[in-house]
């Protein structure tokens, strides 16, 4: 049972009555006695600083609370998962069994939250609003009656998005409001419309009693073959800076009634900017969550460029909360950027990178967040996405990652829920640098992760009402704000003789898309299949809809950007080769004769070997429905987490639109004229594989665009209307001048 106090010009307190804390009243104010003292502490004081209160607290907090208080959970679903590495119990049942509510805490979370102390928890996919804001009451009710009653602090990875289907945005989809990937975001080239975005995001985040997104990522995506390309802003860093900055603006200011102090309040929700310093440039554009991936290469000499996001963007915010309250680093290891020590170390792990560039250039006081899993052992598997990932550092013991990590001015320890590593680190520091230096290294961390607390009302009222989480999550009004964006994220590449817009009347032919078996990220295989990639019903309420091409005026297809795995073969290294194969961006076999021949880090070479992509009936599904037409127009509608080679189609479409993942709707109401496209290209499509080669991955802009058979050049900031070429506002600022 929830009890709530009012105080005359102060917070409302919420509190739970099974917590049995007291009420300290003081001056007529009142006060919530967390720890049960009986005393007014400066840290229950909501009338002083947070900064003041969250320093009495770190100074009250025991080196095991503290520690538990660096810790980061693992993702946990709600209701909580019967499910591979995330198995949960309830009363030493599987959850299912069990009979729980889904919003009932499990076994596990009980015990790392009353004996590790955990109070950072990363939520996933949950069963509805009502279900998501019961337990977040349940947990907050739970914690404030152990301890000092430091409250949960409950985080998200990107949930606004309409797929689901990979693991930093496994929470997405279901009752909330659905907005473009953030690099349909970028298509918009808008950042009013992104700031937007993170208004409406952080109140449905605050109704599903969230308060920190592990978001925006902001690294520059140079690297076209780069796997976590669809989760940046591009390659460009005038743009991806003032996206940047609109994003953190929207998700941590709060205004009017809902502020307390300095822009932030109870609508704001600390925003986890990464990866610093960047972790698009991958050599070969291979990604660091695999062990095959874990360099960053700068042969462009380009690193600084890459910082600009981050010091130009969220670092200077135009609200009042002034730079984005967390930063992750990403898994790589930039090769060669430490000029102090010389060491090429997982970025966390780097004191030159963290202490010296981040802390001392940059003037950067907020939490220092490690991407999940760096601390735990690699299991020497070169492809497997679950897995640990101490790149550089494989030699240490986990005790001696955490300490290292400690000393290089790392708050926080992504995906760990165990303190006894971080204990471990401070007896080493302790036998290093005596206990006093220890201790206040512990809490310069606590301090700064207790203010993310404190600056949003958590310590007076965690609460939820639940019938206001329902109005508020996924409302009609939001949606409609979601839609809209998603509109503008499409970007339409080509119009030849002006087919687009389609008439109601026109009859258009859909033939099924094959998907092809694949495996999901835990590394379970999802099986192929063969269906329409729009319902035919939804098709037929914009158009007429023909069974055969030969009935039909116009084919209209859909496909997806060309796949062909993450840079690494097993088939190769079992054939004495050292596994390392191309990513290519184009559907049909890719032999790599424009690579180098020597890689920058360890052997990792893949000149002239050849790589296939598993959907390559893609391409065969366009070239089929040309032939099948007749010489009838055929339009493409093409989702692309990456840049493509679109040469082996382009000259047999009449029409070709690209987007980034949205709902069915969205491109039907492009493709039917009841919308105007508006996007832009917030990348270079690239011409062939060989410009892909041949481009520097630390370097943007650097790749040949295609040209298609009208004319069009493929360029960063080219996208077409119903009239033609886009030139705008947009266009003058952010388009490259020498192009």
């Amino acid at each position: 049972m929830i009890q709530y106090i009012e105080n005359e010009d102060g917070p409302v307190l919420g509190y739970s009555q099974s917590s049995r804390i007291g009420i300290i009243t003081v001056d007529g104010k009142k006060f919530k006695d967390l720890n049960k003292s009986g005393k007014l502490e400066p840290y229950k004081d909501w009338r002083l600083p947070a900064a003041e209160r969250a320093k009495d607290l770190a100074s009250k907090m025991t080196i095991e609370q503290i520690a538990g208080l660096m810790l980061y959970s693992p993702h946990q679903s709600i209701p909580a998962a019967d499910r591979g590495f995330f198995t949960s119990t309830f009363g030493g049942k599987s959850f299912t069994e069990s009979g729980a509510k889904p919003w009932e805490l499990s076994d596990q979370q009980i015990e790392f939250l009353t004996n590790d102390h955990v109070r950072h928890v990363l939520v996933t996919s949950v069963q509805s609003p009502e279900a998501a804001a019961k337990w977040s009451n349940g947990m907050q009710a739970f914690v404030e009656g152990i301890g000092l009653g430091i409250p949960v602090n409950n985080s998200s990875d990107p949930r606004h998005s309409s797929d689901s289907s990979k693991e930093f945005n496994e929470g997405a989809g279901g009752h909330i409001s659905m907005w473009p990937e953030p690099l349909g975001l970028a298509a918009a080239f808008d950042p009013d419309l992104v700031q937007k975005f993170g208004e409406i995001a952080s109140k449905e985040y605050r109704a599903l009693g969230i308060t920190t997104a592990l978001s925006p990522q902001i690294d520059l995506a140079t690297d076209p073959r780069w796997f976590r390309f669809n989760g940046t802003f591009g390659e460009d860093s005038d743009l991806s800076s003032d996206l940047a900055r609109a994003y953190v603006d929207g998700f941590q200011t709060s205004s009017g009634e809902g502020e307390i102090s300095h822009g932030w309040g109870y609508d704001s929700v600390n925003a986890m900017v990464k990866h610093w310093p960047g972790g698009g440039s991958g050599e070969g554009g291979r990604d660091a969550h695999y062990g095959a991936g874990k360099y960053a290469v700068y042969p462009g000499n380009n690193f600084e460029e890459h910082l600009l996001p981050f010091t130009e963007g969220a670092f200077k915010l135009a609200g009042e909360t002034g730079e984005a309250s967390a930063v992750m680093p990403y898994y790589t290891i930039s090769v060669d950027q430490d000029t102090v020590n010389g060491e090429n170390v997982g970025n966390s792990y780097s004191r030159y990178l963290i202490q010296d560039l981040l802390r001392t250039t940059y003037r950067y006081d907020g939490v220092v967040c490690t991407d999940w899993s760096i601390t735990r052992d690699f299991s020497g598997k070169m492809d497997v996405f679950i897995n640990g990932k101490p790149w550089g550092v494989e030699q240490l013991s986990v005790a001696e990652r955490h300490y290292k990590l400690l000393m290089a001015g790392v708050d926080q320890f992504g995906g760990n829920f165990d303190i006894d590593p971080i204990l471990e680190a401070y007896h080493m520091g302790v036998q290093e640098h005596g206990e006093s230096f220890m201790r206040a290294r512990m809490e310069q961390s606590a301090v700064r992760l207790l203010l993310n607390m404190f600056r949003l009302g958590l310590f007076e009222n965690p609460y939820l009402d639940v019938e206001e989480t329902v109005k508020t999550v996924g409302n009609s009004d939001f949606m409609g704000e979601g839609f809209a964006a998603q509109l503008k994220s499409i970007v339409l590449l080509k119009n030849k003789n002006q087919l687009l817009p389609l008439s109601r009347q026109v009859k258009v032919y859909m033939p099924k898309q094959h998907y092809p078996a694949k495996r999901d990220w835990f590394g379970n295989l999802i099986p192929a299949r063969t269906d329409y990639p729009i319902n035919r019903k939804l098709l037929e309420k914009y158009f007429q809809v023909a069974d055969e091409p030969a009935e039909a005026d116009v084919g209209l297809v859909f496909i997806s950007g060309p796949d062909s795995g993450i840079g690494y073969s097993n088939d190769d290294a079992e054939k004495g080769g050292n596994g390392f194969v191309p990513i290519s961006l184009q559907y049909r076999p890719y032999t790599a004769e424009y690579a180098r021949d020597k890689s920058i880090a360890g052997d990792r070479a893949y000149k002239g070997k050849t790589v296939k992509t598993i959907n390559e009936c893609d391409l065969d599904l366009v070239l089929e429905t040309r032939k099948q037409m007749e010489g009838k127009p055929v339009i493409v509608s093409m989702l692309l987490s990456n840049p493509a080679v679109v040469a082996e189609f382009e000259e047999e479409a009449d029409g070709l639109l690209i987007h980034f993942g949205l709902q069915d709707q969205a491109v039907l109401d492009i493709l039917s004229g009841k919308a105007e496209p508006s996007g832009l290209l917030p990348f270079q499509m690239p011409a062939n594989m060989q410009t892909v080669e041949e481009q520097l991955e630390d370097v943007a802009h650097d790749m040949e665009p295609h040209v298609d058979t009208e004319h069009n050049v493929y360029d960063f900031a080219f996208g077409l209307n119903w009239e033609g070429v886009m030139t705008d506002s947009r266009t003058i600022k952010y388009r490259k001048n020498n192009r």
